[in-house]
């Protein structure tokens, strides 16, 4: 499908479902249409764009070239954005063709979906359910089909309640990772911009290229999940009904069905923190954001998001320092309860309540709503939700019910690989003329993002099912495969004990190609594995037959030379094998 295809069939699509609240910008569909045919031009000249062809919608809290940037506020906006939020150039960039800009909770200020003058977003499904939100409009764009890809913002869980709702994939990466830029702030320490789409391939295609250039990764970023990783899962399932926690202990044992190991661990400092985003002294960066736009217009702010913001401005300096102090110790109380682990799995969100039951009890739904997601960005942990099946509710209908995958800062790809193991997707919705996204490397998004890597080849130990392969299992390192070196090398058997092999560079004249490994190692870490790698061993450049050249384990010429050359067996698994059979 053309990028014109697509976008005339989404315009069409939009017209057959009548959903107006969905939107509160729609771009003129000549505009869109001549946009995509410039990006099919480009294709056609051989240009390689990794979005071609995919329809974007963009939440209205970020900016788009040429559109009010309102929040939800008609008045807000002084005028059209003089040039798009880097996210979304960088998706334009790519090939994706924005179509317009999305409803959302009113300052970005709500769960739910229903603090809006344009509107409440209505689910996908059924009508009159909430879309959750507050990247609602974003969110049912992509459920219903309308576009392919849609940006969001979280800060409480507005990108992961919401694709939990309407059965989507949602990343909420690490903060800071994602630039900013051109984004309405909600609490700006904590705001992260996120994507949603159907599939974990086209999430992360998206994010990959919105990521980059802003917060440097961390150092110890991980790039891969561990064969069998650690999990960590709730101990107790607060505000979760029977059949939900039912859904949540069968994503769980789908999990473990993969190997991972899942022990269950007291949530009770991730769910203190999590009461500190609006019960307590934090929620002043609410007013710090646009608390002077809402104290003096009052009359046109969504009555329930006025109270939340203007009573923030009476938040006094020694409350938000006091609760800082004690965010930063329930942090480490939580990171204490995940250490040995990779990750913690969770609930996304505790149900799927009425439009009527939200105007009953606007806040204390919402609040249940982000039991499970408050706590991500105060503590800057990542996450990626996923669909994980339907619920039945009382009234016989089917929720749609999510996970999420939740890690340290730098674990985006560990928690994406996860994500994909425990998805289990929900009945569709008709999507009529979707686009495909093209097929991608098939690294995850941090790592072609910036994140700091360097590609390792190994030959002995570390080769995946050898006695030292957990070394970099544990350092997050990800496999890449099979691999040769030039011919122009020798490996021989050291006198080590363990026995273990050594590569040596001869030229050549003399040289073979010796088989082993590739691994993508995050470059801090390969640093500390160095600085353990025992005598006689050393890391050094290694020539691949492929041309290419990676960081390999070499040895002294004197081990070498006092060795017993083994090249002739083309590598070391082939070497133990024959070395057992002929003693």
């Amino acid at each position: 499908m053309t990028a014109v295809e697509r976008v005339r069939a989404a315009y069409r699509a939009i017209a057959d479902v009548g959903r107006p609240e969905v939107w509160i910008h729609l771009r003129p569909e000549a505009d869109v249409v001549a946009e995509a045919a410039a990006v099919d031009a480009r294709v056609a000249a051989g240009e390689r764009l990794p979005l071609a062809g995919l329809a974007a919608a963009v939440k209205n809290n970020v900016d788009v070239a040429g559109l009010p940037t309102t929040a939800g506020c008609p008045s807000y906006a002084a005028g059209p954005a003089a040039e798009d939020a880097p996210v979304v150039s960088r998706l334009r960039a790519a090939g994706a063709v924005v179509l317009g800009t999305t409803n959302l909770d009113q300052f970005a200020t709500g769960l739910v979906g229903t603090r809006s003058p344009y509107g409440a977003v209505r689910d996908a499904r059924r009508p009159d359910r909430i879309s959750g939100g507050s990247s609602s409009g974003s969110a049912v764009a992509v459920a219903l089909g309308l576009v392919d890809v849609a940006v969001g913002t979280d800060t409480a869980g507005s990108g992961r309640v919401p694709a939990a709702l309407q059965g989507l994939v949602g990343i909420k990466p690490t903060v800071g990772v994602v630039p900013t830029a051109g984004v309405v702030p909600a609490c700006r320490s904590y705001d992260c911009v996120t994507v949603f789409a159907r599939d974990v391939d086209t999430a992360d295609a998206a994010m990959a290229q919105m990521a980059g250039g802003a917060r440097p990764w961390p150092p110890a970023t991980q790039l891969a999940a561990r064969p069998r990783a650690r999990v960590a899962v709730p101990r107790e399932l607060p505000g979760l009904s029977p059949s939900w926690q039912a859904a949540f202990g069968a994503a769980v044992e789908r999990l473990a069905a993969t190997g991972a190991e899942i022990e269950a661990i007291g949530l009770a400092p991730f769910l203190a923190a999590a009461r500190l985003l609006y019960d307590g002294g934090l929620v002043a960066e609410r007013h710090a954001a646009v608390g002077a736009f809402v104290d003096a217009h009052a009359d046109e702010v969504d009555p329930t998001v006025g109270a939340i913001i203007g009573a923030a401005g009476s938040v006094g300096a020694t409350r938000l320092l006091h609760d800082r102090e004690r965010l930063a110790e329930l942090t480490a109380a939580a990171l204490a309860r995940l250490e040995g682990f990779d990750a913690l799995l969770v609930p996304t969100t505790t149900e799927h309540p009425t439009l009527a039951e939200v105007a009953a009890d606007p806040v204390g739904v919402n609040s249940r709503l982000g039991t499970y997601t408050n706590f991500c960005n105060l503590m800057d942990l990542c996450a990626v939700a996923v669909p994980s099946g339907t619920v039945r509710d009382d009234d016989g209908g089917g929720s749609c019910f999510g996970v999420s995958v939740i890690a340290r800062a730098g674990g985006d790809a560990l928690a994406l690989d996860l994500a994909r193991l425990v998805q289990l997707d929900p009945p569709a919705v008709a999507r009529p003329g979707a686009a495909e996204v093209p097929p991608g490397p098939g690294l995850p998004w941090p790592l072609r993002a910036g994140a700091a890597t360097t590609r390792l080849f190994v030959v002995g130990a570390h080769l995946r099912g050898q006695p030292l392969e957990h070394e970099l299992d544990d350092r997050g390192a990800r496999w890449l495969g099979p691999a040769t070196t030039a011919p122009a090398y020798r490996l021989a058997r050291l006198r080590t004990v363990p026995a273990k092999p050594g590569l040596a560079r001869v030229g050549p004249a003399d040289g073979v190609a010796v088989g082993g490994q590739l691994w993508l190692v995050g470059t801090a870490q390969l640093g500390d594995f160095l600085a353990a790698l025992p005598a006689p061993m050393y890391l050094g450049r290694v020539e691949l037959s492929d041309g290419s050249s990676a960081v390999g384990f070499g040895c002294s010429p004197e081990a070498w030379a006092a060795g017993t050359d083994i090249s002739e067996h083309g590598d070391w698994p082939t070497a133990q094998r024959r070395h057992l059979v002929d003693a």
